[in-house]
């Protein structure tokens, strides 16, 4: 009767508790289920004190975070050297290939004459021929048994075509036939030489020149790791499909990395530079080891959710809400998984990379770089079992669902202007081109940069887009900075406040709350300890025992 009096004061004087007020209910076996909850809840330090077990899982985290953050710095400067020289050589190639070209000029980069072309292409041929003269770096061609790789010059054109624009009339045959011929390195011919090539400017597609080019980087050999074997499939691009009189030039190169085929290595013992896929699988058994616990820790807390649901539908006679639900599945487990096994995953591709078994960076780079994010992520759990810091958490969580209620709302009317702005201002604004880049235009219009050259930029040609576009303009800045951006503050305040309050009163908010609030049991009572725990069961045991035995008794009487 003293507890069912004091669940009164909680709840009321004039209601019951939540959980009703049954005659046959285990006194003993609410209080475990109490004891169970609260020390789920608790963090590493109280269950220390509760129970006596170390910090294993904290312990753990922070030894991740410091050899997960020295591999992503290991890893990030050797891709940081494989990127460098990447671009070093495309900038090398662009140099060495385009005629007159200029640092910054690709935007620019045209021939407008027919001279132009065949004095283009001549000149990619001649210095492709004299490589071995020209450049500084450890270029060479490619081997293919006894002979080098050729250059290949194709040309895209129409079928068949009649075109006469002075009459207004044509006659064109759509489908595009490609024609080819190769050029051997030392053999030094011009087009002019080739009596039977000959390019079809009314009908022109496209020209591609096309080469390969080997390369060593040798600068990974001074950070304890085996140099690199580079394919640079290099292709120049003479882009004629506007068949505007501007022939656009540009040059790309693909790139595949391979293991060298024979190598040595003085300086640098083979040992010193495989120490790094040792202290990868070091990273791998541990993020195997925390996931393990952490998945470990998500499944006690769905068996205490059942537990608790059950005893909530037994003796309250309702189900237990989904926010309470939810309160017993911790998502920093949840999040610390996720990152352990990305982790692991490109730990694994990191291996191989340098193993020689793959080249391909981007993914491991995608895979290492998440999973670190989480793990740092992560590190705010801890900072939430500080009373001032939990705030900011609890912010997050309780408006996370009305922020993608409005981020919906908001987004229709963000892709609206979007659309807008793309077909209508388009054909008169270098930001409005493509439908991405209308996006990153407003996007920064938001945030209030770039605001005047958006503005100034706009071309006069058409009075009436003109216009337009000021209305347009006006309108998306007003309606999203003083208004969506202000409500959208306005709502992560409020909840901040509501937060802060709650604190401040200490008022239980929920029904798992008032239900733990009833234990008063601190960690370091002593009731925690796990033998203390299976004397409470078995002596609920004995009570429902004696409970029955007294019901049949009376039954008989």
């Amino acid at each position: 009767m003293e507890e069912t009096s004091d669940l009164y004061d909680v709840y009321g004087t004039n209601s019951p508790p939540p959980w009703g007020d049954n005659e046959h209910q285990c006194p003993e076996d609410v209080e475990c289920l109490r004891r169970k909850i609260k020390y789920f809840f608790m963090n590493p330090c109280e269950k220390y004190h509760a129970r006596g077990r170390k910090p294993w899982k904290l312990i753990l985290q922070i030894i991740k975070i410091a050899i997960i953050t020295i591999q992503l710095v290991s890893f990030g400067l050797s891709n940081q050297m494989v990127v460098t020289f990447k671009e070093e050589n495309l900038m090398t190639f662009k140099h060495l290939f385009l005629k007159n070209y200029v640092d910054g000029g690709m935007d620019t980069y045209a021939v407008y004459r027919q001279a132009d072309v065949y004095d283009h292409i001549d000149y990619v041929i001649k210095q492709f021929g004299h490589l071995h003269n020209i450049t500084v770096g450890n270029h060479e061609y490619e081997k293919n048994d006894t002979m080098y790789s050729p250059l290949t010059v194709c040309q895209e054109f129409y079928r068949n075509g009649s075109i006469f624009p002075g009459k207004e009339t044509f006659e064109i045959d759509a489908h595009v036939e490609t024609e080819c011929f190769n050029v051997y390195p030392m053999s030094h011919p011009t087009l002019r030489d080739l009596t039977d090539f000959e390019l079809h400017f009314k009908r022109l597609l496209s020209i591609k020149i096309t080469f390969v080019l080997k390369a060593i980087n040798l600068q990974t050999v001074r950070h304890r790791e085996l140099p690199d074997c580079y394919d640079f499939t290099v292709t120049v691009t003479f882009n004629n499909q506007a068949h505007s009189g501007r022939i656009k030039v540009d040059l790309e190169n693909d790139v595949d990395i391979n293991e060298c085929k024979d190598w040595k290595v003085t300086g640098a013992s083979a040992r010193n530079i495989y120490l790094t896929v040792l202290f990868d699988c070091l990273i791998i058994i541990t993020c195997i080891t925390s996931s393990s616990l952490c998945t470990r820790s998500v499944i006690n807390g769905i068996r205490l959710q059942f537990e608790y649901t059950l005893y909530c539908r037994d003796n309250k006679g309702k189900e237990v809400p989904w926010s309470d639900k939810m309160e017993f599945v911790n998502g920093w487990y949840i999040l610390i998984i996720v990152s352990d096994t990305l982790t692991i995953i490109g730990s694994i591709l990191k291996i191989e990379i340098q193993t020689k078994a793959l080249t391909s960076y981007d993914i491991c780079s995608i895979l290492l770089g998440t999973g670190t994010m989480f793990v740092w992520i992560g590190v705010i759990r801890y900072m939430g079992y500080f009373r001032k810091y939990n705030i900011l958490i609890l912010t997050l969580r309780a408006a996370f669902p009305n922020v993608i209620r409005f981020i919906c709302c908001a987004g229709i009317i963000y892709l609206s202007y979007c659309f807008c702005g793309w077909i209508v201002l388009g054909p008169y604004h270098e930001k409005f081109r493509t439908l991405n880049t209308v996006s990153e235009c407003l996007f920064s219009l938001i945030n209030g940069d770039d605001m005047f050259p958006t503005f100034k930029n706009m071309k006069q040609k058409s009075s009436l887009v003109w216009y337009y576009s000021r209305v347009y303009l006006y309108t998306f800045v007003s309606l999203f900075i003083y208004m969506i951006l202000s409500l959208f503050i306005t709502l992560i305040t409020d909840t901040y406040d509501t937060i802060k309050q709650q604190q401040q009163s200490g008022i239980p908010t929920s029904e798992l709350q008032m239900f733990l609030s009833m234990c008063k049991d601190l960690p370091n009572s002593g009731v925690y300890r796990l033998k203390e725990s299976d004397n409470c069961f078995f002596n609920c045991c004995n009570y429902r025992k004696r409970n029955n035995q007294e019901r049949l008794t009376s039954s008989e009487a």
